[in-house]
């Protein structure tokens, strides 16, 4: 969708070696943290457009209320940092580097490290670069025509994969409805007719006033993930994927909020990104039986500070797994990011080295699993004592709904955020999206959700 969006706007002034920086989650981006640059892939008489090289990153930081770019409270996009909507970068112009750097810097909360924004934009052109180079040498070797044909065999090739998985669905309707912690209603309805599927989400509720709002280019991700999980085989990731599929999504909506052009009048959505994915996810293969809720959040946990005297500026950021929903046929996993998550923890030994925190415990939640004929993966418990005053901000959820169970299997349990003052014995209950300040020797547990279970649980043996 981003490719698209690009393409729209900018064919005309496309050369050989532009490059082009977007993040806009109103034009096929997720959040304004991941920042996609595309490239055009022209033949070598330079005349010719063949194809496009595309990579997406996110950015530590790229301005907003907070540092990390992921403010729990935004109410507008321009809460959540700056927006690139398309901007051209032609191979060795400095004054179109020069004017990237005046955006990241000139937003209303701009751009904290615009040096490292520079740098990691610089390393993503490199490796559309890489692959512009391939995709020549495979048209060196083999002529444009058959490698764009075999690019078509690649889209077929999913798209039948997806269309025989389809059949087997049969013909009646599904449906799967299932709610956010503030209560707004993610629904959807499954429609096959033989080889092809239309999918639904009417009856789904309207924007948020916060930044739960997800956009289509999310929506039509989290179907893809689902159809792909649908096929039991290695296929070519492609929109092949889609091809037999319509997607009805009511805007505007908290999955398609209305658009625009001045940020502070957009909708925010950085957790839309982040939560309300993977609450599209659990519905969307609740819906197909393949598999009750996963822990249904990425636990997003974020602290830093402001450059001080003797205190250099510092920003970090992680997500935390929980427990997979379980399937017709096994347990969830236990401890585990789940779906959209698509990262790694950072190790205890490098975060404790790096940054003023000490990890206290890290450890499963045993029996946060849903009860099943196959229970649903535990979650985690990831206790961190701070060793100086930080700002620390949670994007969570699964902490007032529960995920859940499917065929008669039991819901995995809520996650809970808490906080122990130094000095205190007491837990405080924090709400799941929240900004606290700490002080040394002060404390924040998360336990994150377990999966739900699949199955009526079998009689105990007497």
């Amino acid at each position: 969708d981003t490719v698209k969006s690009v393409l729209a706007d900018a064919r005309a002034a496309m050369r050989p070696g532009d490059a082009f920086v977007t993040n806009d989650p109103y034009r096929g981006g997720s959040h304004l943290p991941d920042v996609t640059v595309i490239s055009p892939v022209f033949a070598r008489d330079g005349k010719t457009l063949l194809f496009f090289t595309a990579s997406r990153a996110h950015h530590a930081e790229i301005g907003g209320l907070t540092p990390g770019s992921m403010p729990p409270g935004s109410r507008s996009l321009a809460d959540e940092g700056v927006l690139i909507r398309c901007h051209r970068l032609p191979r060795g112009d400095d004054e179109a580097l020069a004017a990237l750097r005046r955006l990241l810097t000139g937003a209303k909360h701009p751009s904290r490290r615009p040096d490292d924004n520079l740098a990691d934009v610089r390393a993503q052109i490199a490796a559309n670069d890489t692959g512009r180079e391939r995709l020549l040498e495979l048209v060196d070797r083999f002529g444009p025509a058959t490698v764009r044909a075999f690019m078509g065999h690649i889209q077929d090739a999913a798209r039948l994969k997806v269309e025989r998985a389809l059949a087997r669905l049969g013909a009646s309707r599904r449906e799967r409805a299932d709610r956010l912690d503030e209560g707004t209603r993610i629904a959807v309805s499954l429609e096959p007719a033989g080889k092809t599927l239309k999918i639904s989400f009417a009856g789904s509720g309207a924007a948020v006033p916060g930044n739960l709002n997800a956009n289509t280019a999310i929506v039509r991700a989290a179907v893809f993930y689902a159809l792909r999980c649908l096929i039991d085989e290695d296929i070519p990731l492609n929109e092949g994927v889609l091809a037999p599929v319509s997607i009805e999504i009511p805007s505007p909506s908290v999955l398609s909020p209305a658009g625009g052009d001045d940020p502070e009048k957009l909708a925010a959505v950085v957790a839309g990104n982040v939560e309300t994915s993977q609450r599209l996810v659990d519905v969307l293969l609740g819906a197909l039986g393949l598999a009750a809720a996963s822990q249904g959040t990425m636990n997003n946990l974020l602290f830093g500070r402001a450059e001080a005297p003797g205190a250099p500026a510092l920003g970090y950021y992680e997500t935390i797994g929980g427990g997979a929903g379980a399937t017709p046929g096994a347990a969830g996993a236990s401890g585990v990011h789940t779906h959209m998550t698509n990262t790694r923890i950072t190790d205890a030994e490098v975060l404790e080295e790096r940054f003023p925190v000490r990890v206290r415990r890290f450890a499963l939640r045993p029996g946060s699993g849903g009860d099943g004929r196959f229970k649903g993966g535990d979650g985690l418990v990831r206790e961190l004592e701070f060793l100086s005053a930080l700002t620390v901000s949670l994007i969570t959820s699964r902490r007032t709904t529960r995920p859940f169970g499917l065929d008669g299997g039991g819901d995995g349990a809520a996650g809970r955020n808490l906080l122990r003052r130094q000095g205190r014995e007491d837990w405080e209950e924090l709400p799941g999206t929240v900004q606290i300040e700490v002080g040394p020797g002060d404390r924040l547990r998360l336990e994150t959700p377990g999966g739900g279970g699949f199955g009526i649980p079998p009689k105990p043996q007497i």
